[in-house]
């Protein structure tokens, strides 16, 4: 009997020390001396390679970026932090002149202009924002369903988009009157 009162705390102590052992996840921190580097507005940690630097960029894809980078002949591995001014400034000068097929391009066949053209960072917002408040005005099916809060695109609603932007509406029972 005084045996198995022994054995049981050392597995006790093993399971501690097996826990210990583990080493803890730790989420991933902002180092404060990595460098940043500007394009278009956006900081870009200078510890990306450009092929996935350059898609920070709202309104650049993987598929423009390495349109850009074939175009520029850079290579996709390069660091960020070691481009210097005249080659950011090459980047951003290929970026405004989109240099893929219109296929690929966010923007095409405009309805206004009947142009097609990539939009980048500020301008994709304004006139994405545009384009639903002329749905809403011309009270499309979209436009009323954006002006609802209702989702857009053919999703079910029977479980989900109860609580978005307005109070949940619930079954209400019935007092019973006291006597």
């Amino acid at each position: 009997m005084a045996e198995k009162e022994n054995k049981q705390p050392e597995k006790k102590q093993e399971k501690k020390t097996a826990t210990e052992a583990k080493p803890s996840k730790k989420p991933e921190t902002f180092d404060s001396s990595e460098t940043l580097v500007r394009i278009f507005g956006y900081d870009i940690p200078g510890s990306k390679n450009l092929y996935v630097g350059l898609t920070r960029i709202k309104g650049v894809s993987w598929a423009i970026s390495n349109a850009v980078l074939l175009k520029l002949a850079y290579n996709r591995a390069k660091k960020i932090s070691d481009l210097s001014k005249e080659e950011i400034a090459k980047i951003e000068g290929t970026l405004r002149n989109m240099p893929v097929p219109d296929f690929m391009k966010n923007r095409r066949s405009d309805e206004e202009t009947g142009q097609t053209k990539h939009l980048l960072t500020t301008d994709l917002d304004m006139q994405r924002d545009m384009d639903i408040k002329k749905m809403k005005k011309i009270r499309s099916y979209r436009g009323v369903r954006h002006s609802l809060k209702l989702p857009v695109r053919g999703q079910r609603t029977r479980s989900h988009f109860r609580s978005k932007g307005r109070v949940a509406v619930t079954v209400q029972k019935k007092t019973e009157a006291k006597k």
